[in-house]
């Protein structure tokens, strides 16, 4: 299962001890597989994940069906790799640097500000979180199962900083974590309807400035003034 609390796996393509030659060639073919993930994903952005076949990326990559299919032995596979590398990434520009900060509120609005920056370079591509929502929502499968449990690992986490908030006394102790964190993702969810549906100038703004009214309305006044949402 993936967990944004999890630390950096270490390699297990290291050539085994005896057998260089097998170390080697596995190594090497991770690499590829790893290659053709990124393609993939970088594909996602025009074609959304629905869009993305064995065939399509083959084109996209310059190789033959059967080289990408001997990696991802089917389409849903292929797909579910592009999920979990999107999750990866994701993590690692905002999950990673907000868990760097204090604990509580300064933990908090970091997650959210790394978030937004994600956002704000994701408005003219989309958004897989988003967009693959539409495509599966009522596509039953694991394509939608990898989906929705990367989703729900990212929103656990969030409620997880808002309830470590709340431990710290930065938001007021009878605050609903679920709900904070509910309107929280509202207003990512607003940005990319806003913003890249719409074509609003301003969204960005305005959902910063909303989240400074979520800060105030749930944050303790020591809190407050010690720390800004800025």
């Amino acid at each position: 299962m993936l967990d944004p609390h999890r630390a950096p796996e270490k390699s297990d393509t290291a050539p085994h001890p005896g057998k260089p030659v097998v170390g080697r060639v596995s190594h090497k073919g991770q690499q590829t597989k790893q290659s053709i993930v990124e393609a993939a994903l970088a594909l996602s952005s025009q074609v959304g994940l629905e869009g993305i076949s064995i065939g399509a990326v083959a084109e996209a990559t310059g190789r033959s069906k059967s080289g990408v299919f001997a990696h991802f032995g089917s389409r849903e596979e292929l797909q579910i790799s592009v999920i979990r590398e999107y999750f990866r990434q994701f993590e690692q520009e905002v999950f990673y640097p907000a868990i760097r900060e204090k604990r509580g509120l300064p933990r908090l609005m970091a997650l959210f500000d790394h978030w937004m920056r994600v956002v704000a370079n994701e408005l003219q591509f989309g958004c897989i979180f988003i967009s693959g929502a539409v495509d599966f929502d009522d596509r039953p499968g694991p394509v939608r199962d990898a989906l929705a449990q990367s989703v729900e690992v990212w929103l656990g986490a969030v409620v997880r900083a808002v309830h470590q908030a709340k431990q710290e006394g930065h938001i007021h102790a009878n605050a609903d974590e679920h709900q904070v964190a509910f309107e929280i993702h509202g207003l990512i969810l607003a940005v990319h309807y806003e913003a890249r549906f719409l074509k609003k100038p301003g969204s960005i703004e305005r959902a910063l400035q909303a989240f400074k009214h979520i800060v105030q309305r749930y944050g303790t006044a020591q809190a407050l003034s010690e720390f800004s949402a800025a």
